[in-house]
């Protein structure tokens, strides 16, 4: 079972002063890692969140800038909001395994499917910390 670090998303009330900011003071791009689509089109926005979202990339790691939402978590039925704060992220070939081992381990986790991003399989849960960590298969059943 392969883990990666993927991304990390910040939470924002201003997504395009956050998108300037770190496209002009870091440097970063946004992400060509959607085949070739459009970020706005691979986004899910009739499932909980419609957010304005902004993916960059500086080469290797992708940075997510969505609109803070503190009510995703009521409209979805789901015990954890993504987008009331900050998270990082993971990408798994292996969802179910480490959906098992979470169990295994008395983790509780927030399954939220494929609903935020066309062929994201995406599950969120608490560190010790009470950071949220995602994690997300692409392609996923």
């Amino acid at each position: 079972m392969a883990t990666k670090f993927h991304h990390v998303n910040f939470a924002s009330k201003q997504v395009p002063e956050m998108e300037s900011f770190y496209r002009e003071v870091l440097q970063l791009d946004e992400t060509s890692a959607y085949a070739g689509a459009t970020s706005a089109n691979q986004q899910i926005t009739n499932q909980g969140y419609g957010g304005n979202v902004a993916f960059l990339t500086d080469g290797t790691t992708e940075m997510h800038l969505s609109t803070k939402d503190l009510q995703v978590a009521f409209r979805t039925g789901k015990a954890i909001n993504p987008l009331a704060n900050t998270h990082i992220a993971f990408r798994t070939d292996d969802i179910e395994g480490i959906k098992q081992r979470l169990t295994e381990r008395g983790i509780p986790y927030a399954d939220y499917g494929a609903w935020a991003i066309k062929g994201w399989n995406q599950i969120f849960f608490y560190d010790p910390e009470g950071n949220i960590v995602e994690v997300h298969q692409v392609g996923a059943a």
